[in-house]
């Protein structure tokens, strides 16, 4: 059982990606009742630093209700030993790796939105992230075996899984905010419908699927069926819906108009509740085909060139507050991290979608594999809610990317070159994609991330 909550220990793994890091810093310093100290390391040890500057700063702010303190921990292990909680936030690899990802399939016809969880990008971090989170779990198991880890790094549904596999025993699941999306926008429907205000944790959704290709099969608002609504403003909207000015969604790379939310709500029968980003890359490349049709369905790609200057600015903000340039402010970063960790400690137990070990929740997925549902979070306990079999007509989408993800991390624990080229050509925006040109690129992107690969990949 975790330690009393005004003296936690929490390992914060990574960091640098410093969005997450410093929401979550924020959300303590705000909540008091939970206290401790966050122990934090990350292979940038410069990164570590700044955060534990800006960690303090907000802890100190005059609006803090919580005076949490922070620590640059020199090695995993020593982050690890002792600690209640462990927080996984890495990037796996660099831009360069992920430059790769991400624009190389191009050259076959192949626009990935994202390029982080499915398709060709997304198999290929995922080779290189299964190594870290093998070595990750191995240090949980053999320093902090009964900690609970929250991991927010992508692709979310293999780090965890490769956390169970290395370590079954490990208590861990995977937190993303892609249905926190759509629970808005249905909260949204329903005030210009009726006038009603009603926050989305007021909403009763049933989640399922897998992360980023989550599936609501039931939406209710204190008894009232919400479905018939959004059946509705699915149709009425085929040309895309925004709770904002119109043409909003061609002003942020994440964005959108929720136009492939409505088309796959149209053909399946139930609501895709992620960014239509993520959803686009599950699918063929019906919305994917060439950047123009990306345009026509109302989203964006992703490109590195603008994470590269996003994270310049990250940085350049990182430095401001560290010396004081900036003020710092205290606001909610809208996750679930430390709310979720609050009811585990037996502070009021709570309900959200995570990504788990399938257990039967949803039956007619394999057991053993991870999927994203709602669970509840109670004192030392997470119980997954039954959402029931997929509905028949997404099943097959769905299945396809779980047994890919299966023999994707068999690929990777085994360095197992042809079970990763069979299961990377089976992704389906792939499906256009010859073999022998599809073969070269798998070649050349492997090559592009051999810095993070086991020697055995390349006998």
């Amino acid at each position: 059982m975790p330690h009393d909550p005004k003296h936690l220990h929490i390992a914060y793994i990574g960091g640098g990606s410093r969005g997450w890091a410093w929401g979550f810093m924020q959300d303590l310093a705000m909540d008091g009742d939970i206290c401790g100290t966050v122990h934090l390391y990350d292979i940038d040890q410069a990164a570590a630093q700044r955060n534990q500057v800006i960690g303090s700063l907000y802890s100190s702010h005059p609006d803090a209700r919580s005076p949490w303190q922070y620590q640059v921990a020199p090695t995993l292990q020593s982050a690890l030993t002792g600690a209640d909680f462990v927080v996984i936030s890495i990037l796996p690899g660099t831009f360069e790796e992920m430059r790769s990802d991400v624009h190389l399939p191009e050259r076959v016809g192949v626009y990935q939105p994202v390029g982080d969880t499915v398709g060709p990008g997304g198999f290929i971090r995922a080779m290189r992230t299964i190594p870290m989170f093998v070595e990750i779990g191995q240090a949980i198991r053999d320093c902090a075996p009964d900690a609970w880890v929250i991991n927010y790094t992508n692709p979310m549904t293999l780090c965890v899984r490769t956390l169970y596999e290395v370590f079954p025993a490990i208590k861990a699941f995977g937190c993303c905010h892609e249905v926190f999306g759509t629970q808005k926008l249905l909260c949204a429907m329903l005030e210009r419908e009726t006038g009603i205000h009603a926050d989305r944790h007021e909403l009763y959704t049933t989640v399922t699927g897998i992360n980023h290709f989550t599936w609501l099969t039931r939406a209710s608002y204190k008894g009232m069926d919400l479905m018939p609504l959004y059946d509705r403003y699915a149709h009425q909207y085929a040309d895309g819906f925004e709770d904002k000015d119109e043409g909003h969604w061609m002003n942020s790379v994440f964005e959108c108009a929720n136009k492939v939310k409505f088309d796959l709500y149209r053909r399946f029968g139930a609501i895709a509740a992620a960014g239509d980003r993520h959803l686009a890359e599950f699918m063929p490349p019906w919305y994917t085909r060439d950047p123009e049709t990306v345009r026509r369905w109302k989203f964006g790609l992703t490109s590195v060139d603008w994470r590269v200057k996003d994270l310049h600015r990250r940085l350049q903000r990182a430095e401001d507050l560290a010396t004081g340039k900036a003020q710092i402010q205290l606001k909610s970063s809208g996750e679930e991290g430390h709310l979720l960790l609050k009811a585990i400690l037996g502070l009021g137990d709570l309900v959200s979608n995570v990504n788990t070990v399938n257990r039967g929740q949803i039956p007619n997925l394999p057991i053993g594999s991870v999927v994203e549902t709602n669970a509840l979070f109670g004192r030392d306990r997470i119980e997954p809610v039954y959402a029931g079999p997929i509905p028949s007509p997404i099943l097959p989408l769905v299945a396809r990317h779980v047994y890919n993800q299966e023999n994707a991390l068999r690929a990777a624990m085994t360095c197992d070159r042809n079970l990763a080229f069979t299961t990377f050509m089976n992704d389906p925006q792939l499906g256009g994609v010859s073999l022998e040109d599809g073969e070269k690129l798998f070649n050349d992107m492997l090559e592009n991330t051999r810095a993070y690969l086991p020697a055995p990949w390349f006998k």
